[in-house]
């Protein structure tokens, strides 16, 4: 009996363990549910903010949500270049180093050329006032999202 009752323990273990593990690793899938999640609150967000109606809503949701990929964008080219380059350690050369630091210097500049590509479409959709307060909603969606992180982080961290 005994060993009938190890045998199934170690057949479930067997079976339970690698399933526990991949739960437990996002998969790019999960990463991509999740990044839309998140921009569809933030695009909410955004519009409880600045108080866009309706129509407002439903033509700068799209267009935000396209500007907001292009930056994501340009941000993972800079931090792949890192990343590769800080993987290489020793071996990197200092042109690699040069290029990685060139990437990361002049990813604030792709930024703004990328947002002041989608502002005039803006000033097409939201008043003057909206688009004032725009970037203030973006800093305050930013802050909430930093304040829910710090509170689901474990206290002796």
């Amino acid at each position: 009996m005994k060993k009938i009752a190890l045998s199934l323990a170690f057949l479930l273990s067997a079976i339970i363990l690698p399933l526990c593990t991949q739960a437990q690793r996002p998969t790019e899938r999960d990463r991509e549910v999740w990044m839309k999640e998140i921009q569809q609150y933030k695009n909410d967000f955004i519009a409880k903010k600045i108080n866009l109606t309706e129509e407002q809503k439903a033509k700068f949701t799209p267009l935000y949500s396209s500007m907001d990929e292009e930056i994501r964008k340009a941000q993972e080219e800079a931090d792949l270049l890192y990343r590769q380059t800080l993987n290489k350690k020793d071996n990197a050369t200092d042109l690699e180093y040069e290029k990685a630091a060139e990437a990361a210097y002049e990813l604030k500049g792709r930024e703004n050329s990328i947002e002041m590509k989608y502002f005039d479409e803006f000033k097409s959709i939201l008043t003057p006032i909206q688009l004032f307060k725009l970037k203030d909603a973006e800093r305050d969606f930013t802050r909430q999202l930093m304040r829910q992180h710090r509170r689901h982080q474990p206290k002796n961290r």
